[in-house]
């Protein structure tokens, strides 16, 4: 069975890059949001295997929403994305349980890469 993944961005662009990366590579995209409230609601809802979330959104951001669905599954898996120069935050959502994180512009390999370590 594929690997069900949830993508989360507020950039409609960019979710369609990563599905496209991930769907390509054998990977099941079952859900996408645009901000991290409607990440939380996808989570309980889907379940998925693996949740790829951008840091900054808005309502709620990246790494709130990474504190809400650790308290729903505390071995949620969480890959971020962050743009160049967002160090701090990135740093922040590994310590809120993210496992790893990709940096845009993305490279196909980088995020197959990440979503193959995390995944195990």
């Amino acid at each position: 069975m594929a690997n069900r993944i949830l993508i989360v961005d507020d950039a409609a662009f960019m979710r369609m890059m990563i599905k496209d990366i991930l769907t390509k590579n054998g990977y099941e995209v079952v859900g996408e949001a645009d901000n991290g409230a409607k990440a939380i609601e996808k989570y309980k809802e889907l379940n998925p295997d693996l949740v790829i979330m951008d840091i900054t959104m808005p309502e709620v951001d990246g790494i709130q929403a990474v504190k809400e669905i650790k308290k729903i599954n505390s071995d949620a898996k969480i890959v971020m994305c962050s743009a160049m120069g967002q160090q701090a935050m990135v740093i922040e959502s590994i310590q809120a349980g993210a496992k790893d994180f990709i940096v845009k512009p993305f490279q196909a390999d980088r995020v197959i890469e990440a979503v193959k370590k995390v995944l195990g």
